[in-house]
């Protein structure tokens, strides 16, 4: 066990599972997360939710096997949300802990919970393609659950405050996900038949996010001077 919103706790679960697993590893799925709660400070999201992931995934890379593959969880609230702090996406993805505690402290943890799952998926886009995982043989992906029933989500519905928002949001299947069907696809994209995933954030979240965004993904890539140099920076 490790608490994740501390630095020194996330190297020592690092040099834990070094020591634990040989120094070889097939695979690394980072699944622990905090929701927001109007007593729960932003920071602590941002601590757990984006460092917590991006330091263990960095930290644990070296140990994956060539074709190993690793799969963080980000969230269909980085769509489905509105107002997310945009600040708070680029301080966490600057990889400035300060600086985003300050502003996820400010904010709130109810809007720090989808920016830093946005911020999470924006680092596993960019990192993915780069030298230290396809260039090195390794797959990095993300899973974009919805909706899911699990204890966080019951103990957001329990909440005065936060129970009512989750009615508001439309699930097309007509039920929340279930913890067993975002194991399937952490496995597929763990193992061989998900080979050809790379920089991938697949949404699993019953339709919620095609019904909201119905036109707004695929996006066409706008191949103008001014969008190429943001693309390329």
């Amino acid at each position: 066990m490790a608490d994740l919103g501390d630095p020194g706790e996330r190297a020592r679960a690092v040099a834990e599972a070094t020591a634990r697993c040989g120094g070889t590893l097939a695979g690394v799925v980072t699944c622990a997360g905090l929701a927001g709660a109007p007593d729960r400070a932003g920071s602590l999201l941002a601590a757990v939710n984006y460092f917590g992931t991006v330091d263990l995934l960095d930290g644990l890379r070296p140990l994956l096997a060539p074709g190993g593959a690793a799969v963080a969880i980000s969230s269909n609230s980085t769509t489905v949300q509105p107002a997310i702090p945009a600040d708070l996406v680029d301080a966490c993805l600057a990889h400035d802990e300060e600086l985003s505690a300050r502003i996820a402290d400010a904010r709130g943890s109810l809007v720090a919970y989808p920016a830093t799952k946005l911020a999470v998926a924006h680092w596993v886009r960019r990192q993915a393609t780069g030298p230290h995982w396809a260039g090195s043989g390794l797959r990095l992906n993300a899973i974009a659950p919805g909706m899911i029933d699990t204890p966080m989500v019951a103990g957001m519905r329990a909440d005065p405050e936060t129970g009512p928002l989750l009615d508001l949001l439309p699930i097309p299947v007509g039920r929340p996900g279930r913890p067993e069907e975002i194991a399937a696809l952490v496995e597929f994209l763990l193992g061989p038949d998900g080979a050809f995933f790379c920089g991938s954030v697949v949404f699993c979240d019953g339709g919620s996010d095609a019904l909201l965004r119905t036109r707004d993904w695929p996006a066409a890539w706008d191949i103008s001077v001014r969008d190429l140099g943001q693309q390329l920076s």
